[in-house]
């Protein structure tokens, strides 16, 4: 009787991680970043047809990259259940936190129960309506949940890219500066990014009840200045 091979848990965890993180930094990055009136969402994505960026809920933006199949799976689940809990209990009841446990719940079962881990990275925003407030959730292929409140990059090549944008991010900045800052830091400074190779969205303290707004065409060339 051959024996079954062994493999130890540890090693299948390694593989895992490594086999998300190579498909997930095959994909053009992304970032969000609070500014002086809401909560950026920059993502390079020359594509008119698939989104990386969209609203979830009211006040709640989500970007997502890595395999597109599988990210957009998880924000048609996170648009279903904010609207499930909205109706059931109160709109108010429907915020970030709550949705990114959801989604590092999900994250987590694949990464550690099924044969093959999510290569997605995801990015859950949430707009305060009274400002100073605002939370950027980041949820990494294996369920880890990180939040802060200046500015997250993910995707491929996102450490370089977090120092750039580290060195010129700053609190209260005002929309254009940030559409500049971020843009600056996707491209480098080998390149340009143009407005087609840009998708851009902001939650913005506007008064109105859904926040989120898609920048494109002339206004966010007028923005790239």
């Amino acid at each position: 009787m051959n024996m079954p091979l062994y493999v130890s848990p540890e090693q299948v965890m390694k593989d895992r991680a490594d086999y998300a993180r190579k498909g997930i930094a095959r994909g053009r990055a992304a970032t969000a970043a609070t500014y002086a009136d809401g909560v950026l969402l920059c993502a390079e994505n020359p594509s008119n047809t698939l989104r990386k960026v969209s609203e979830i809920y009211d006040s709640i933006g989500f970007i997502g990259v890595g395999k597109y199949n599988e990210f957009d799976q998880l924000r048609i689940a996170g648009v279903r259940h904010a609207d499930l809990k909205g109706y059931s209990y109160s709109r108010e009841d429907v915020d970030a936190r709550w949705l990114a446990n959801q989604y590092a719940q999900i994250l987590g079962q694949y990464f550690t129960h099924e044969m093959k881990p999510l290569e997605v990275e995801l990015l859950v925003a949430e707009m305060s309506p009274e400002g100073g407030d605002d939370r950027l959730f980041h949820l990494l292929y294996d369920g880890t949940v990180m939040d802060t409140t200046s500015y997250v990059v993910i995707g491929g090549e996102a450490e370089a890219i977090g120092v750039r944008l580290d060195e010129n991010w700053s609190v209260g900045l005002q929309l254009r500066e940030a559409v500049q800052v971020a843009v600056g830091a996707l491209a480098g400074t080998d390149r340009e990014l143009a407005p087609d190779d840009l998708e851009v969205a902001v939650l913005a303290r506007d008064g109105e009840r859904r926040a989120f707004r898609r920048i494109e065409g002339d206004d966010l060339g007028g923005l790239l200045g």
